[in-house]
């Protein structure tokens, strides 16, 4: 008799990088740049910036902490579109502190309230920011959020 195969994990379409410590999972539609965000940070970060997953991520709650981490077949790679696949070195695990959610500008408040800025992703509660589509500076405004907490309004 065969041996059954082991089930993969169930993965999430998601991008995730740590930034200075801090896990981020980029989230958004197939083409709105959860990728190009990443090599953004990686190489305006470059020592403090590591890739987590690309394309797909397995995401595991523990301990009231959410974890991050590559499915082996894509562990290390990137896509950089009109480049193609990129090897780069990675984390196999980091704990999510940052959720970005790249969406279009009309659902990206300017001041988000309280409840926009935070979501419940597999019971933890996260911080959570929404980044328009296309924007030039938003790996910017991920160092920002990682390096200044807002001020509630």
């Amino acid at each position: 008799m065969g041996q059954t195969p082991k089930a993969l994990p169930a993965t999430v379409h998601a991008s995730a990088i740590q930034v200075e410590g801090r896990g981020v999972l980029v989230r958004g539609q197939s083409g709105s740049g959860k990728s190009s965000l990443v090599l953004a940070l990686l190489i305006a970060g470059r020592d403090d910036c590591r890739l987590i997953a690309d394309d797909r991520v397995v995401l595991a709650a523990e301990a009231g902490r959410l974890f991050a981490s590559p499915p082996e077949p894509l562990a290390g790679l990137i896509e950089v579109r009109g480049q193609g696949i990129l090897r780069q070195p990675y984390l196999s695990s980091a704990e999510i502190g940052l959720v970005v959610d790249l969406q279009p500008v009309e659902l990206c408040s300017r001041l988000p309230s309280a409840a926009a800025a935070e979501i419940e992703i597999e019971g933890v509660r996260l911080r959570r920011m929404a980044l328009p589509i296309g924007q030039a500076d938003g790996w910017v405004r991920v160092l920002a959020a990682i390096r200044f907490p807002a001020v509630p309004v």
